[in-house]
C-alpha cells in the first residue's frame, strides 16, 4: 500500500529514549530554598546583630563622660521640670514605664559613663518627655503593647491545644485553623513594634538628640556616633520581637513531633 510506513523506521521506541537529566532542577530548586531561607535567617537576626554590635561598639571607652548614664537621666529630667519620674536600675532591659513612671536602665548603662550608657539614657528619657507632654502615639503604643501580650498568650494557648483539637475532633481543616490563630497572634507583638516604630525614632532624633545638643553633653566627636546610637536605640524592640519569631518555629518543630 503507497501509505504504508515503517513504524520502527519513524517512530522509535519511546521505551528506549535516555531518560532526561533531572539533577540540574533539583539543584536550582535547593538552592531557590536556600535563598529563601539565607533572606529569612538575615531579616530575623540582621537588626539584632546590628543593634547589638553597635551598642557595644560605643561602649568602650568605659569611662568616655565624667556622668553616669544615671545621672544624666536625672539631669534631663529635672531641667524639664519631670520631678515625679524615677530613675532605676533593672535586667529587664532599657526601658521607660509610663505606668509607674520610672526610666530604667540596665546596670551597664545606669552606672556606665561610656558613650552608649549617655545616649541610651537621654532615649529613654525622651520616652518620659513624651509622656510628661501627652504624646498620643505614646499612650496608644502603650495600649498596643498591652494588648499584644495578653495576645501572645492566647496564641501560645492556642498551639498547645491545636493537636489535641485534632485528635479529638478527627478534623485536620479544623487543627489548621487554630493553628495558624496560634502562629498570627504570637507575631502580633513584631507587628505592634513596627506599627510604633514612629515613636521610637521620635524618643530618639525629636526629643533625645535636641535635648544632648541644648545641654552640650556630647564631644563634638561623639555626635555623629550618637546618632548612630539613638537609631539603633529606636530599632531594639523591633529587632528583639523579630528574634521571638524563633518562638514560631520552636513551636512548629514540637507540633511538627
Amino acid at each position: 500500500m503507497i501509505f504504508a510506513v515503517d513504524v520502527d523506521r519513524n517512530y522509535p521506541d519511546l521505551t528506549t529514549a535516555p531518560r532526561a537529566d533531572i539533577s540540574s532542577y533539583r539543584y536550582d530548586g535547593g538552592m531557590y530554598f536556600l535563598v529563601i531561607a539565607l533572606v529569612i535567617l538575615a531579616l530575623v537576626f540582621g537588626p539584632g546583630l546590628w543593634v547589638r554590635r553597635v551598642l557595644e561598639r560605643y561602649s568602650v571607652p568605659a569611662d568616655r563622660y565624667a556622668g553616669t548614664g544615671a545621672q544624666l537621666a536625672r539631669h534631663l529630667l529635672d531641667k524639664h521640670g519631670i520631678s515625679d519620674v524615677q530613675v532605676e536600675a533593672t535586667n529587664d532591659g532599657d526601658h521607660y514605664d509610663p505606668e509607674a513612671k520610672a526610666v530604667r536602665l540596665t546596670p551597664d548603662k545606669f552606672d556606665g559613663r561610656s558613650l552608649t550608657a549617655i545616649t541610651v539614657a537621654a532615649h529613654e528619657v525622651g520616652h518620659a518627655l513624651q509622656d510628661h507632654e501627652g504624646y498620643a502615639p505614646l499612650r496608644i503604643r502603650s495600649r498596643l503593647v498591652r494588648a499584644g501580650r495578653r495576645i501572645e498568650r492566647l496564641g501560645a494557648a492556642a498551639l498547645v491545644v491545636s493537636p489535641f483539637v485534632g485528635a479529638f475532633t478527627r478534623a485536620p481543616g479544623l487543627m489548621a485553623v487554630t493553628f495558624a490563630a496560634g502562629f498570627l497572634t504570637l507575631a502580633s507583638s513584631t507587628l505592634v513594634h513596627f506599627a510604633t516604630l514612629p515613636t521610637e525614632f521620635d524618643a530618639s532624633f525629636a526629643r533625645a538628640l535636641p535635648m544632648l545638643d541644648e545641654h552640650r553633653i556630647l564631644k563634638r566627636a561623639d555626635r555623629p556616633h550618637a546618632r548612630r546610637l539613638l537609631r539603633a536605640a529606636a530599632l531594639t524592640y523591633v529587632s528583639a520581637s523579630l528574634m521571638s519569631l524563633l518562638n514560631i518555629a520552636r513551636w512548629l518543630a514540637i507540633l511538627r513531633r
